[in-house]
């Protein structure tokens, strides 16, 4: 994809996050990779609000927050560019506030294999990491362990991470974590949900490499 045609892709998934209930307002933030640089939403813009040439561009060699662009990224940019660079297969990030995630979050709870559907997520739970401020190195640090040879994760009393290798199936991933998270949650009010064995979520694992959306 051309640069343009990234940026048009943040904005858009960004207000179709919104659409769909998963962030509000100026919560939550979307990148995505562009050479060895990220493309990353500003800073306090609401999604409605968003325009393509509002994303900050920022190289991956930046440690201080440098950036090019009209407006400042997002506070929590340290996370993203984290990500970059210890995940080769990741060229987009989009975190959420959404609220069965950010629920589970607040009761610092993995989300466990409930339904095949976590096999999305690249194993048979969702790890929920500890609580850090939001855009310190300590919170980056530990978005980064907790997305080892995962593709989401719960951050304590803050909200959600999810990751892909491109934007639609990160879009696609983001709902499919809201949806697990709720189904876990109300699971959880009515009884003890049975979790899935590890063995049967790899092999789930495995057939998920062809599934999902792509991009056109």
């Amino acid at each position: 994809m051309r640069e343009s045609d990234k940026r048009a892709a943040i904005v858009a998934a960004a207000q179709e996050l919104e659409r769909l209930g998963l962030n509000h307002g100026s919560a939550g933030n979307l990148s995505m990779r562009d050479g060895d640089s990220a493309l990353v939403t500003p800073s306090g813009v609401p999604s409605r609000e968003l325009a393509p040439g509002s994303i900050a561009c920022m190289k991956f060699d930046s440690h201080d927050g440098a950036y090019d662009g009209p407006l400042p990224p997002s506070s929590e940019w340290r996370f993203h560019l984290d990500i970059y660079r210890a995940r080769p297969d990741v060229n987009a990030v989009v975190h959420m506030h959404s609220t069965y995630a950010t629920t589970l979050a607040t009761l610092r709870r993995e989300i466990p294999a409930v339904h095949y559907m976590i096999a999305a997520f690249g194993g048979p739970t969702v790890r929920c990491v500890d609580y850090a401020p939001y855009g310190t190195e300590k919170l980056s640090r530990l978005v980064v362990a907790g997305l080892k040879d995962r593709d989401g994760v719960l951050l304590a009393n803050h909200g959600a991470i999810v990751t892909g290798a491109d934007m639609r199936k990160t879009l696609w991933r983001a709902v499919e974590l809201e949806a697990l998270a709720q189904v876990f949650y109300l699971g959880s009010i009515a009884g003890e949900p049975v979790i899935l064995p590890d063995n049967e979520i790899y092999r789930t694992v495995e057939r998920f490499k062809s599934y999902g959306p792509r991009e056109r």
